[in-house]
């Protein structure tokens, strides 16, 4: 079995209050679960406006294609254009 961890940390640069911010999380994460299937969540900087981690995971039997779907999400959440992508981490376990 193998497991894909993604974090994906973003900057909004128009966002004045956690409603908005809230409202770009939201669009994204959404994106990411209907396109990939996978499971996705805001995991971390909670009460900062202009910025927002949002975490993924997915479970497989082959270490490529999970390696090929993680690339895939990083690189719709960039085309997404709804914010500025800062960092991007993966790790990819086997068990």
């Amino acid at each position: 079995m193998v497991v894909g961890i993604g974090i994906i940390v973003f900057r909004l640069h128009d966002c004045r209050s956690l409603k908005g911010k809230r409202k770009v999380v939201k669009s994204v994460i959404a994106q990411i679960r209907n396109h990939f299937n996978v499971s996705a969540a805001e995991v971390g900087a909670n009460d900062i406006w202009q910025r927002a981690e949002v975490g993924f995971s997915m479970v497989g039997n082959d270490r490529q294609v999970i390696n090929s779907k993680i690339d895939k999400i990083f690189n719709m959440a960039e085309s997404l254009g709804l914010a500025e992508i800062i960092d991007t981490e993966m790790e990819i376990i086997n068990l």
